[in-house]
């Protein structure tokens, strides 16, 4: 099964000094078995903040690897439905949250994040989060 991979992973690993990590073992194995899936707002969030024009260039040159997943209206809509449905019980979460949550839905794809908010989200909707 496909994998999203949320900012938050991609951010411990590409962002942090940290050489041995279970979530940089882990998504090299994910890369490499061809399962990881981004989406565009995702990697907006991993290069904005990026101080320093020469790292910015190589983080965007290494997501090339990764096409976008194209994005429907549908895909669009049901997010504003989890959103809607979420804050109806309490649960509140970012619009790409619930975009990531809309998309591994109607793509049949699991979410590797390191973001609780997501456990709350598993509570109210039918995504399926990656366990590792």
């Amino acid at each position: 099964m496909k994998v999203l991979v949320d900012t938050v992973v991609w951010s411990f690993v590409f962002r942090r000094h940290v050489e041995d990590t279970i979530y940089k073992d882990l998504l090299g194995t994910l890369i490499a078995d061809g399962r990881v899936l981004l989406l565009g707002a995702v990697r907006q969030e991993i290069l904005s903040g990026i101080r320093h024009e020469e790292q910015f260039e190589r983080l965007r040159l290494s997501l090339n690897a990764f096409p976008n997943i194209p994005i429907t209206i549908a895909d669009y809509e049901l997010a504003a439905f989890y959103y809607n449905l979420c804050r109806k019980n309490g649960v509140q979460g970012s619009n790409t949250d619930f975009l990531i949550c809309a998309i591994s839905v109607n793509h049949n794809c699991e979410i590797l994040t390191t973001d609780k908010d997501f456990e709350h989200f598993a509570e109210l909707l039918p995504i399926n989060l990656f366990k590792y």
